[in-house]
């Protein structure tokens, strides 16, 4: 764990160090180029190949799909506890996609003029399910289950070979999953991209993956709609004096956990006593959990511990640093959170640890990481809609714009633009 206080030599550098931190490294980007390359020119042999290469499986192009009639047998072994934990978050999840669902609307703003706004759900997306060390069934519901309340009809869940926990099944069932497809990785992402003779491209990808799922995304960018580009999970907690300290180490390893090592976990805190208890609870917990070793890569270069005068400052630092996940443990966190100018998702107050948002709080998990929340939103109902402007004139509404649009095509010289609008008002 590194310690940092304001006003003390080296605090700028080190801080914004932290901002400036990349979603990949550049050895990522090139591999994901060669393979997708190796997709765009011979598909399903390609996939079979990699698939071999890095999941070490053989599949047949006729065995990419997991039928969803294989996908309810893995799915009846689930325990009820487990089923009903995920129907009652998928539950929770769809009530706030329902709720920032877009609507259509046409107003009249000046005389003969309306305007407007028409969203129609995309018609087939493709949603990523990492494999890995863990299950990640709460990233199914937090993808297909949104698409799906956005009104999308073809959900298809890529996920590696052997993802079949009974877990992982069940929620694509649930959360209104059409296909599955036993495809992995970059060359996963790469097939629902640019297709193959098997695979029907989508319209869009969404879903977390690891730093070459991430590469893979950015550079299908264009040919195919993707919701964000994501790096290793993150948070930061700004925390006055009144905040525990136990739950401040819970929620800091609640990331470190994660797997890929590179996560970071960051205490911006007003109060230098509550650090040094923080620090000694961290050391505390981590003795209790199983993934010690993952654990362990991120508190040596990962986990910061930043002591800064207000919460003022605490705000800016948030702000610059941008984490996928924000939690604010303070007497009044509403004031600081209105303070803050970006963040995937802000956490108010001690009762809502970031665990909340990640399983069953209603807003998707699937958020901008390494500082993009500045550019990027986290995925939302919305990324499923495809949205189209509308504009309606009268005869007479026109003939007050005609000029506006005759000197417009003049200036640009566009003619035939100015043309458009006069021709129809002319005497």
């Amino acid at each position: 764990m590194k310690k940092l206080v304001y006003g003390k030599a080296g605090f700028d550098e080190a801080v914004r160090s932290l901002y400036d931190r990349p979603a990949f490294p550049p050895e990522a980007e090139a591999s994901a180029r060669d393979i997708i390359a190796g997709i765009r020119k011979r598909g399903d042999e390609a996939v079979a190949e990699f698939a071999e290469k890095f999941d070490r499986v053989k599949l047949l192009p006729s065995e990419f799909q997991l039928p969803l009639d294989e996908a309810k047998k893995i799915a009846s072994k689930l325990s009820s506890a487990d089923k009903l934990a995920i129907r009652r978050a998928l539950k929770q999840i769809r009530q706030f996609a329902k709720l920032t669902r877009p609507r259509n609307w046409m107003k009249g703003v000046r005389s003969g003029v309306k305007v407007g706004e028409k969203f129609t759900p995309m018609e087939r997306v493709g949603v990523y399910i990492p494999g890995g060390t863990a299950p990640l069934v709460s990233t199914v519901l937090h993808t297909a289950g949104i698409a799906a309340a956005a009104g999308v009809k073809e959900i298809v869940a890529i996920t590696p070979p052997g993802n079949t926990h009974p877990a992982v099944m069940y929620a694509m069932l649930q959360a209104g999953v059409t296909e599955i497809w036993r495809l992995g990785g970059v060359y996963g992402v790469a097939a629902l991209a640019v297709g193959t003779g098997t695979i029907r491209k989508v319209e869009k990808i969404c879903g977390p993956g690891n730093a070459y799922v991430t590469a893979a995304k950015k550079l299908l960018y264009g040919e195919v709609g993707i919701d964000l580009v994501a790096g290793p999970s993150e948070i930061l907690i700004i925390a006055d004096k009144s905040a525990n300290p136990e739950f401040i180490a819970a929620d800091l390893l609640s990331q470190a956990e994660h797997g890929s090592g590179l996560e970071q976990a960051v205490l911006v805190s007003t109060d230098h006593a509550l650090i040094g208890k923080v620090e000694k609870a961290v050391m505390r917990q981590r003795d209790s959990l199983k993934r010690q070793e993952t654990i362990d890569r991120v508190l040596a270069n990962g986990v910061f511990l930043i002591e800064v005068p207000d919460e003022e400052t605490a705000a800016e630092v948030a702000s610059g640093y941008a984490p996928e996940h924000l939690e604010i443990q303070t007497v009044n966190p509403e004031r600081v959170a209105r303070l803050v100018t970006a963040a995937g998702a802000i956490f108010l107050g001690e009762w809502t640890p970031e665990s909340c948002g990640d399983f069953c709080a209603g807003p998707s998990h699937v958020l901008p990481t390494a500082g993009s929340a500045k550019k990027f939103n986290g995925l939302e109902t919305a990324s499923f809609y495809r949205r189209t402007s509308l504009v309606s004139y009268s005869q007479a509404a026109l003939k007050r714009d005609a000029e506006i649009i005759a000197r417009f095509g003049a200036m640009e010289q566009l003619d035939a633009h100015g043309r458009a609008g006069t021709i129809r008002v002319e005497k």
